[in-house]
């Protein structure tokens, strides 16, 4: 085998512990990851949330209420603010990571405040570059645009 990926969660004893064989695709990944953002300006996508058709379909409001609509804050939003909050109090850390100041400030830096983005538009090109790639593998007939991936209720209003 030449190359495994896998989640850092679960990595192997053998990556972990160290074996001759076994090492790092790239030597400063951290390094690497941050040259490959300043030229493309993207940083892999990591999670994302499903609707189901047949429930978008009972309840049209469902796509665009768990998406961010206009600047109403959602609940995505709201955690990630009070996240990011915490995180940037460092008079009592709230992670056990050396440095956390200084990382903080370098993400701030390279992607600027907002880099866990969660709206449509500041994904564009990642989503563009995405489906550029997964044509060009021949894993889709043809080439999707990034609105095609959504239920077209995602980006409309609604009052309940």
């Amino acid at each position: 085998m030449r190359s495994l990926v896998r989640a850092r969660r679960h990595a192997s004893r053998t990556f972990t512990n160290g074996h001759p064989n076994v090492k790092y695709l790239y030597a400063e990944p951290q390094k690497a990851a941050a040259d490959w953002y300043k030229r493309t300006k993207i940083f892999p996508i990591m999670h994302l949330l499903g609707v189901r058709r047949s429930l978008a379909e009972q309840h049209p409001w469902l796509p665009g209420a768990v998406a961010k609509q206009s600047q109403r804050p959602k609940a995505f939003e709201r955690s990630k603010h009070v996240a990011l909050t915490k995180l940037s109090d460092t008079s009592a850390t709230k992670v056990t990571l050396l440095f956390v100041e200084e990382q903080l400030r370098a993400a701030r830096q390279l992607m600027g405040d907002d880099f866990w983005s969660y709206s449509f538009d500041a994904n564009r090109h990642v989503l563009q570059r995405f489906m550029a790639r997964h044509h060009a593998e021949g894993l889709s007939s043809r080439r999707l645009e990034p609105e095609e991936l959504f239920h077209p209720a995602t980006s409309e209003s609604f009052k309940i």
